[in-house]
């Protein structure tokens, strides 16, 4: 959600920011054309990197079938609360987390996890209550004292274990994420993968950043005489509250466990109901890691139970949430304690007529489609030059009629949405749209959550879908006249996380880029997230 601006350009920023020390930047991402078409997926593993892996790298032995497709590897063998994960599973409901063990809530209760795809439940999690909640959050301010004042270089070695057991477990985390969220296959692995890889940057990062002190003398400020000395470094902020979203309850989790930790904080992890058993067989990697008993924590329920209980909680000094408009709500309920907030987005693709068109078209896909649209950093509007509109709307339609859609496990392009309320959300969008006269590119396509992709042309200002989130595959294609209108309707928007902008000219883009009111922006390239040490804020 848009707020008052501090800018800082930066060329991919390397800093990687502790939790107890937000700050706030501008981030250009510049990316070559060049860079993006001669791309080569790496052969083997290398430091850092996370992506465009072999599939045939992440299922091999002990496992000699896991090569086979993944429809019928998730279909022979659930490896979800087996092996190592089964102290994490009663056979019926999966356990929350307290004490450095796993248990089962005295509420008796649970919460279903509907599969996206056959709509039916897949797993259930402990329906934790109010007391529950209270001890969690009595244990974790008891276990922060004691873990600030363990070694950094401790707390990083117990991350980098953390890191290694995570990613040696991607499997079964990646099944959850398949069945529960409905993430395609190889996507499932990759978040896993490079949730590992978070969790150790942060480690190193967190060991160089919080070494470091500040040492100022006094006359250094008209006035004053040499008389004084001020050391300064950085504390702990105490107990974190982390609520990550359903789109990457791993890495979007870790993205704020990690840094929590290495900084010398507890955490209390509320997963979302969505991707609750992914979550949770993260935190037992953690757990087999070896980190003290209370420092952790993972309650699950519902919101309406324990969710403003939590957010409310006395014993949280600071609360991390990703999500949409409940970070609204939060920060008027959350009282003084520092807020992370990553709310929605609107992020808009503005096209140049000097743009490689097929360069934009590719990126379109990868940036509107990409696991069908769910994701915050999603392009959601083309704002478009109309002397080349049509040439780059038929170069978009060509390449969604390539897409595939079907079923996570098929590692399809195009799977289910979430829920059935996202997708009726959707498709409200959409008849909205038809209703105000929007070009349909392809006929508009349900079965239950499952929605075709789907490009529109000429829509207007006055239709939902140029304003709201459909977080879906669903695309509106503005047509503008000129920069100025295209920034206008950009910065009109109640929403200001990324953009895009595609040109040639250096020096148009640059200043576009500054006059767009979003926390990062992409210079010929799609909005993206990553890599994960790049600063990723709001404005």
């Amino acid at each position: 959600v848009k707020s008052k601006k501090q800018l800082k350009c930066s060329h991919g920023e390397r800093e990687a920011t502790p939790l107890s020390e937000p700050f706030i930047f501008k981030s250009v991402a510049l990316l070559p054309p060049s860079s993006y078409l001669n791309h080569q997926p790496i052969t083997q593993i290398q430091p850092h990197t996370s992506t465009n892996l072999p599939l045939s790298y992440f299922f091999q032995a002990p496992f000699k079938f896991l090569n086979s497709p993944f429809n019928s590897f998730f279909s022979s063998i659930s490896m979800a609360g087996n092996g190592v994960f089964a102290e994490i599973f009663d056979g019926e409901v999966y356990k929350y987390y307290s004490q450095g063990e796993w248990k089962k809530s005295s509420s008796g209760k649970s919460v279903a996890i509907i599969n996206p795809t056959t709509r039916k439940t897949q797993y259930r999690v402990q329906a934790c209550n109010q007391e529950e909640v209270n001890k969690v959050m009595e244990i974790a301010k008891s276990a922060q004292k004691l873990w600030a004042k363990t070694p950094l270089w401790k707390r990083a070695e117990l991350l980098h274990k953390a890191a290694a057991i995570l990613k040696e477990h991607k499997a079964p985390i990646a099944e959850c994420l398949v069945k529960e969220i409905a993430k395609p296959a190889k996507d499932a692995v990759t978040e896993v993968v490079r949730s590992g890889d978070l969790v150790s940057y942060c480690a190193e990062e967190g060991v160089r950043i919080l070494g470091e002190g500040k040492f100022l003398v006094s006359d250094s400020f008209p006035g004053n005489e040499r008389t004084k000395y001020c050391l300064t470094s950085k504390i702990p902020l105490g107990v974190i509250l982390a609520i990550p979203p359903f789109n990457y309850p791993v890495n979007l989790a870790v993205s704020k466990i990690a840094p929590a930790l290495i900084a010398g904080n507890s955490i209390v992890l509320k997963p979302p109901t969505q991707g609750a058993v992914s979550a949770l067989h993260m935190v037992h990697c953690f757990h087999l890691a070896g980190f003290p008993k209370g420092l952790i924590s993972c309650v699950t329920g519902k919101g309406s139970e324990i969710g403003d209980f939590l957010t409310m909680h006395p014993g949280v000094d600071c609360i991390s949430f990703t999500g949409g408009d409940t970070g609204i709500a939060i920060s008027k309920k959350a009282g003084m304690i520092p807020l992370q907030m990553e709310l929605g987005g609107k992020d808009a693709c503005i096209v140049l007529e000097d743009a490689d068109l097929d360069l934009v078209a590719a990126n379109i896909i990868k940036g509107g489609f990409s696991y069908s649209g769910q994701r915050c950093t999603a392009v959601k509007v083309v704002l478009v030059m109309e002397s080349v509109a049509d040439s780059l709307v038929e170069k978009v339609k060509a390449r969604v009629a390539k897409l595939t859609v079907g079923a996570p496990e098929d590692d399809s392009d195009i799977t289910p949405v979430v829920t059935e309320s996202s997708a009726n959300f959707i498709e409200g969008l959409v008849m909205d749209a038809k209703e105000k006269g929007a070009t349909f590119c392809q006929e508009y396509k349900r079965e239950g959550n499952l929605i075709w992709p789907l490009l529109l042309d000429n829509v207007r200002p006055d239709m939902r879908i140029a304003w709201e989130e459909p977080f879906g595959p669903v695309l509106p294609v503005i047509r503008i006249n000129s920069i100025e209108e295209g920034i206008h309707h950009c910065n009109a928007s109640n929403f200001g996380l990324q953009g895009c902008v595609f040109t040639k000219d250096i020096n148009k883009a640059i200043l576009i880029s500054d006059a767009m009111e979003t926390g990062t922006v992409q210079i010929n390239s799609a909005p993206a997230r990553g890599p994960d040490h790049f600063p990723f804020q709001v404005p």
